[in-house]
């Protein structure tokens, strides 16, 4: 087992990984009462291509199927497994991205046991015909309620624009169509391929101990058997890495009060490990709260103006295989916002050299933030990204953001701020 120390915040995280392929990361926090896990597996809705464990030729799956999985693992032949977490005291949840699938539950008592049904759920699939069909029904009417939802119309719209040839831009649960065409067939392939050890990672964060966790998972792990470890074989999940193929304008009328307007820059810098990706993404994050947060000169003008309101927002996300910069906000001045974020990124480099002062401030204010997430288990153990990231954890990002200088944000501007890859998409009320 690896120890990692961290002195500064006297915490160290264990990990090791058994021999089925599972690795395991532990970080006990003394004085805490819960104790959050968190399992994953690197599958999620863009992985829609990809070879079936023990089959020789690619697959395409419908859109939807990591997510359809992940609400089908906790239902069994004779038993619901959020049945036994309710019995043991734990309150559980899970959920699909466009990269990961995750199944958690935060708890205060009974650890073994819990860590016992998390695990013997997610490594036990029951998936008949009848059940599936069922589930189709739960699923469409999601699907449902987020198409009626104007703000994540905006976002997926957005990558259309982005993404308009790639799986990103597809609703993570699939569409109403798409989810027609699972069957349980298709769900076992899914399953055995992506649910390997191998592809999956255990983060255990709050009070426990790590000798006592270790046991138990090996403990549950020994009776089980798995194949030898080895990694699923998926297609590239971009088909144009040059970004040629983004759409610069969209809009789409919606039953809204008021439009809603998202300027997109799409990525496409690539990394050879987890380390270089963090450095770039704290670089950008650095680079955009300087000249977007709320302290900066640009929103107090923007804002002044009325072109933005409260509901300005800008974010900066990057997954496997994938990474892109969004700033939206509800108002009346669609143009003014679109053509203001635009001006505001293609002049970045005149922009920032105008804040150069306020690096150091903005830089302590991004440091606090992180550091405040270790008095949190559960932010802990989400924002863990695994292997896209070299299973790095909160603590190893604070010390890279740590360790950014200011002339180094030059280096984010030149890899990642394009105007070739600034998109524009709105929703606009229908017309009286």
């Amino acid at each position: 087992m690896q120890q990692f120390k961290y002195s500064e915040f006297n915490q160290n995280v264990y990990q090791k990984q058994l021999d089925n392929g599972l690795l395991v990361t532990m970080l006990p926090m003394e004085g805490f009462h819960k104790t959050y896990a968190v399992l994953s597996t690197e599958f999620g809705s863009i992985d829609n291509t990809f070879v079936p464990d023990q089959k020789n030729e690619l697959l395409t799956v419908p859109d939807g199927v990591a997510h359809f999985l992940e609400h089908k693992m906790f239902e069994k032949a004779d038993h619901d497994a959020f049945d036994l977490f309710g019995k043991l005291g734990a309150d559980a949840n899970a959920f699909t991205s466009f990269t990961q699938t995750r199944y958690l539950f935060s708890t205060t008592s009974h650890l073994h046991e819990n860590l016992d049904v998390l695990l013997d759920f997610v490594q036990d699939p029951y998936f008949t015909e009848q059940t599936v069909a069922k589930e189709k029904g739960i699923i469409g009417q999601e699907i449902t309620m987020y198409n009626d939802d104007p703000s994540w119309r905006l976002y997926l719209g957005m990558l259309g624009n982005l993404y308009p040839n790639d799986p990103m831009h597809i609703d993570i649960a699939g569409t109403q169509e798409s989810i027609q065409k699972i069957t349980a067939p298709i769900l076992y392939d899914a399953y055995r391929t992506f649910y390997q050890p191998a592809n999956m990672n255990l983060f255990v964060a709050g009070r426990l101990d790590v000798e006592q966790v270790l046991a138990w998972v090996e403990q549950n792990q020994a009776v089980k058997h798995f194949d030898a470890p080895k990694l699923p074989k998926r297609t590239a999940v971009i088909s144009d890495p040059t970004a040629n193929d983004v759409i610069p304008f969209r809009t789409l009328t919606m039953a809204v009060e008021r439009p809603k307007v998202m300027v997109g820059l799409r990525g496409i810098q690539s990394f050879e490990n987890g380390k270089e990706r963090l450095l770039y993404k704290w670089r950008i994050n650095l680079l955009l709260a300087m000249l977007f947060d709320e302290t900066s000169a640009n929103f107090l003008r923007l804002y002044d103006t009325g072109v933005i309101d409260d509901s300005f927002n800008y974010n900066f996300e990057i997954q496997r295989g994938f990474h892109l910069a969004t700033f939206s906000t509800d108002t009346d001045q669609m143009e003014q916002f679109a053509d203001a974020m635009i001006q505001i990124l293609k002049e970045a480099p005149e922009q920032l050299a105008t804040v150069k002062n306020q690096f150091e401030d903005v830089k302590h204010a991004m440091l606090g933030r992180l550091i405040n997430q270790l008095d949190s288990p559960e932010n802990i153990a989400m924002l863990y990204g695994g292997s896209y990231f070299d299973h790095a954890t909160l603590l190893d990002e604070i010390e890279i953001l740590r360790s950014i200088d200011y002339d180094e944000l030059a280096i984010a501007i030149d890899q990642f701020v394009k105007p070739e890859r600034l998109s524009v998409y709105q929703i606009v009320p229908p017309t009286k």
